[in-house]
């Protein structure tokens, strides 16, 4: 057996931070870049994405920085759109059966990803393909030939499916195709490595097993990475929980303001997943913030500057801060607060809905019951409040959103 280099056991150590390696961790990892430099044979690293919605976030950008993380080594990356895999719908983590995307949908929604993923990657050296140009030309004795491949017994060993089968709730068989598509791909795109979520867990490892049975002599590893939570802290982000969900697409004032308000908790899980902190300074902010030597609130407006800048640049990072300053800390106004003519009647729950003040009109609801919604600084917790005013007045909702009201 070849010896290992520390070169490439301190790549892989590298690449392994903050993730899980599977099967043979750090030494098989840190072979494979070993074999990869000595065959000058890049590895080809693979991530699917199914463009269920337009956007991405925060939580995307944790596997979207461990892919830079190879590109710098000089490895391929392949990007893979779902295009058929879309339209049978993930059921990872899924209590029922997903809506599948038309066609018409999964394009539509494709169309930003690669936008907003060169933000963090160079989307121009990368390799980028469509699995519908494979998945969807199979033949019915090919598709019998994949699946014969893995048993019911083994697909009903997911959790999701399991869970649902106890409940009494139905899956359909398409279902079980989604986990053979995403493993075919392995095999079309002759992956190394594949990435993903620690959702992905099954979906990922079956990939190896059909590369195998496709005759692959050394299938691809599998590097999971964490879903980051959102803004309360709790679920993971997600576009299902706009209002705990910090999307790429967001203005910079948005995306700091949403930075400022994760839990105090968050703050170190956020810097090792969404930056390049070192361990000793995440050990530094954690001492810093257990023995209250600094205020929490200083360490996450250096979080919250650091993240936006990466996205909007320093200019627009340093008027976020600033305005968050004054319109959070010194309870100001916005300077460029928009004008809004306003019809004397007019509902407040209709109005905040209008303006897109909320994702949901559900979300305005709660935002009013729970005191988030002001008239020149007073509280309006009643839904049925109407609009009346002389001249002008400013409506808040939340900490961010304002309105000058006018006739």
């Amino acid at each position: 057996m070849t010896e290992i280099r520390e070169e490439f056991i301190n790549q892989a150590k590298h690449i392994a931070r903050n993730a899980e390696v599977l099967p043979g961790g750090i030494e098989e990892l840190a072979a494979k870049l070993q074999h990869a430099a000595d065959t000058n044979t890049p590895l080809r690293v693979k991530l699917g994405m199914d463009p269920t919605r337009p956007d991405l976030h925060l939580g995307h950008t944790v596997v979207m920085r461990k892919l830079k993380e190879f590109q710098a080594l000089g490895h391929k990356i392949v990007l893979i759109v779902g295009g058929a895999t879309a339209m049978v719908g993930d059921p990872s983590g899924k209590s029922e059966t997903r809506p599948a995307l038309t066609k018409e949908q999964v394009e539509e929604n494709a169309k930003s990803y690669f936008d907003q993923m060169s933000k963090v990657l160079d989307v121009s050296n990368a390799e980028v393909t469509n699995n519908a140009d494979w998945l969807h030309k199979m033949s019915f004795t090919e598709l019998l030939k994949l699946s014969a491949q893995v048993t019911v017994a083994q697909m009903m060993t997911r959790d999701d499916f399991a869970k649902r089968y106890a409940d009494g709730r139905p899956i359909s068989i398409h279902e079980f195709f989604y986990p053979l598509m995403q493993a075919y791909d392995s095999v079309a795109i002759d992956a190394d490595i594949e990435l993903g979520g620690t959702d992905q867990r099954f979906n990922t490892l079956l990939g190896r097993d059909i590369q195998s049975a496709y005759g692959k002599k050394y299938p691809q590893l599998v590097i999971l990475l964490p879903l980051l939570e959102g803004t309360d802290g709790v679920v993971k982000m997600s576009k299902t929980y706009p209002e705990h969900c910090i999307s790429l697409t967001d203005s910079a004032k948005d995306m700091f303001g949403k930075l400022m308000s994760i839990p105090d908790n968050m703050i170190t899980r956020y810097f090792s997943l969404l930056t390049d902190a070192t361990k000793e300074e995440l050990e530094a902010y954690d001492k810093q913030i257990a023995d209250g030597s600094i205020n929490p609130r200083n360490i996450k407006m250096k979080l919250a500057h650091q993240i936006t800048e990466e996205y909007h640049g320093k200019d627009g990072a340093d008027k976020a801060q600033e305005e968050f300053i004054n319109v959070v800390s010194n309870k100001g106004i916005p300077e460029d607060i928009q004008e809004v003519k306003v019809e004397q009647g007019k509902n407040i729950l209709d109005l905040i809905t209008e303006l897109k003040f909320t994702a949901s009109r559900g979300e305005a609801k709660r935002l009013i019951l729970g005191g988030g919604v002001k008239i020149d600084g007073e509280k309006i917790t009643d839904m049925g409040y109407t609009i009346s005013f002389d001249e002008s007045v400013v409506l808040q909702a939340g900490k961010r959103k304002f309105a000058k009201l006018v006739k």
